[in-house]
């Protein structure tokens, strides 16, 4: 009897896609997947081996890389990922990611019941992207005991089986009004299920190979169950049963969308085994069967690729030891690789690999690859295209040497001169030695398959483009955030994303500055405007005052007659003294003004840097005037005598106002 195979058993195009990008990940710095990627236990410890860890949530993540399983997960996931700075490797299913939108728009306008179990974290993170009520529906049931709606909309866990969902969306159908159906289940899934009914249909044995924790597997299982009662579940081919006898029985095998190829071909070559294993009698062969025979064995041999030394071959490993690997090259004899020659020590029975033929035949009949050779001609020539193309590479330093640096290219060995190592003089190059850099190629030995590199270069054009782009998005007029970079007694540099330019110590304040130190330091983070662009000299005119309103401008408001105020002495006049209330804004204290009694001169009343209290008698904006007054101060604070005291009783109380025109018995009164 034979064995059939379903067509669309195994990994989907999403768990595959997701597989790489999670090992991808791996390799390059700490890695953590939020849940498990997929429910299958024999992918996950691989992935483990890997470097990639589970967590249940983004807090137990402090940097790196964190995967975002196939299954999805919520905005709120997504965005905490963000705030922790955390790199986002995203492997979320396509069929998903449009599941995920779908929700959201129709959220957005009416109730969504999303159809699926409602703790498989596919169904929970598509909830976190509606914005209104969602119901979670998993059977007709529970469709029963949604609330009478207007409208709504139905969207489906992806690997839901298709009549399932019609018949849930059905039972909606009488709760809701206006129900919107999305098809939103998997097409894989789709004909995943149609293959599985018609093998179950056939078949006296249906074998469903995956995880016990795939809802994908487990619907699978009670598809082929309800057809054909002698279905089995297993992860494995370990969890074979004994008395399975194709011989005797059809044998159906399918496999859910998380199961690996690798696992579901040991279940299939299992299989196989048995029914290649089973007793048949013996007799002895006829001469039509040896010519049969060797007919067989000519069409085998034909079958066999031909190598030589040198070929690039793709093979499969079929066994791992301590020293070596064999690998299935599809020739009569498997090959065998040192692990000395493999690029990556992390290798596996069903991994395929590209090999190159060292010796065809070692003397003992087994065929010498290397797994090296390939990936560094590979490299060669990808450096090679990037050298030809000006691009960059990235290397990392593994050895200070007289003159410079060698650094590890991609598998290939390149030489960085002391002098191409930074625009500036380097002391120690060992600080290099470890350290990750984008280079660029300047000398390429062909013959030794030798590079030269420079990281000065990359350097000097990162900056030129970094320029080029900061230019490109200014604009005369507009108000950029910067970040004073030195001071000088003419003005300030400023860094504006990536250029600098002056602010002129004029246009640093509405007052007089004597040094930019009294209004900005080096490193405060200031809004500056543009005040012009000389792109062609290199120049950039910034304004810092012209970011704050002129002072005569809210004079009025800030100023307002009576009120009372500090300044500061500036200057004198024969006519009065210049108070300075801010920086661009003074106001006069007319001589008459300067005193309680009569003065011949301002300085007699005030100097200049004495800070005084002023009353505010009248503001002209548009004339730019102030006029202050110092006497109407000392008045409003003039001291009230009580009749108390001997020889001045003038009734109950009086209170005296010392003026200009007080005579010599007054002009010694205390105020």
């Amino acid at each position: 009897m034979p064995i059939r195979v379903g067509r669309c058993a195994g990994f989907c195009s999403g768990v595959r896609a997701a597989v790489r990008i999670a090992e991808e990940a791996a390799q390059t710095r700490p890695c953590a997947c939020l849940g498990p990627l997929i429910h299958n236990p024999q992918v996950l410890a691989r992935l483990e081996e890997k470097g990639v860890r589970i967590v249940e949530s983004p807090d137990e993540v402090s940097s790196g890389t964190v995967v975002i399983r196939s299954h999805g997960v919520s905005r709120e996931v997504i965005e905490l990922c963000e705030r922790r700075g955390l790199t986002i490797a995203d492997a979320t299913c396509a069929y998903v990611v449009r599941l995920h939108r779908l929700a959201a728009e129709a959220s957005a306008r009416m109730p969504v019941c999303i159809v699926g179990q409602a703790d498989h974290p596919e169904v929970r993170g598509t909830a976190g992207w509606c914005a209104g009520d969602v119901y979670i529906v998993d059977s007709i049931e529970s469709a029963g005991r949604v609330p009478l709606l207007d409208e709504a909309a139905a969207v489906a866990q992806t690997t839901l089986p298709p009549l399932q969902y019609k018949a849930i969306t059905d039972a909606l159908a009488e709760r809701v009004k206006r129900l919107v159906v999305y098809d939103t289940v998997c097409l894989a899934t789709s004909r995943r299920q149609r293959e599985a009914t018609e093998l179950a249909d056939w078949a006296d044995v249906m074998i469903v190979v995956g995880g016990r924790d795939s809802a994908n597997t487990r619907k699978l299982y009670e598809t082929c169950k309800e057809r054909c009662p002698r279905s089995l579940r297993i992860e494995g081919p370990e969890e074979l049963p004994e008395g399975l006898d194709p011989a005797r029985d059809n044998i159906g095998i399918t496999a859910g969308a998380s199961t690996p190829d690798w696992v579901l071909k040991e279940v299939v070559n299992r299989m196989n085994d048995i029914e290649q294993n089973a007793p048949v009698p013996q007799l002895a062969p006829t001469e039509s069967q040896e010519n049969e025979n060797a007919s067989f064995m000519k069409d085998i041999e034909a079958t066999l690729i031909p190598i030589r030394t040198g070929q690039t071959i793709t093979g499969t490993v079929v066994q791992v030891t301590e020293d070596e690997i064999c690998v299935n090259i599809g020739y009569k004899s498997d090959g065998l690789v040192k692990r000395s020659d493999l690029v990556s020590k992390d290798v596996h029975v069903g991994d395929e690999i590209d090999v190159e033929v060292v010796k065809v035949n070692d003397g003992e009949g087994n065929v010498l690859l290397s797994q090296r050779n390939v990936v560094s001609r590979k490299n060669w020539d990808a450096l090679m295209t990037r050298y030809d193309e000006g691009g960059y590479v990235e290397g990392v330093g593994r050895e200070a040497v007289k003159g410079g640096l060698i650094a590890n290219v991609m598998g290939v060995r390149a030489f960085i001169p002391a002098s191409q190592l930074s625009q500036r003089y380097v002391e120690k190059i060992e600080d290099f030695v470890g350290k990750t850099m984008r280079l660029k190629i300047i000398e390429a030995d062909k013959s030794k398959k030798r590079i030269v590199c420079s990281r000065k270069i990359v350097i000097a054009e990162e900056a030129v483009a970094k320029k080029k782009e900061a230019w490109d998005k200014l604009a005369v007029g507009e108000v950029v955030p910067g970040v004073v970079r030195r001071l000088t007694d003419f003005g300030a540099f400023v860094d504006v994303g990536g250029v600098d330019g002056l602010v002129h110590v004029t246009d640093l304040s509405w007052g007089r500055v004597k040094h930019p130190s009294e209004i900005v330091q080096p490193n405060q983070e200031i809004q500056v405007k543009v005040l012009s662009l000389d792109q062609e000299r290199d120049r950039i005119q910034l304004g810092y005052k012209q970011t704050q309103p002129r002072p005569w401008e809210i004079a009025e408001e800030k100023y307002p007659p009576g009120s009372i105020v500090s300044g500061k002495v500036v200057r004198i006049t024969t006519f009065g003294a210049f108070v300075e209330l801010e920086p661009g804004l003074d106001g006069l204290v007319h001589i008459s003004q300067c005193a309680l009694s009569r003065i011949a001169k301002v300085e007699d009343a005030v100097e200049v840097g004495q800070i005084v209290r002023v009353k505010v008698l009248s503001v002209d904006s548009e004339a730019k005037r102030i006029s202050l007054s110092i006497r109407a101060v000392l008045e409003d604070e003039a001291f009230m005598y009580s009749d108390d005291i001997p020889g001045e009783s003038l009734g109950d109380e009086t209170a005296y106002t010392l003026s200009d025109d007080s005579s010599d018995s007054t002009s010694d009164a205390p105020y």
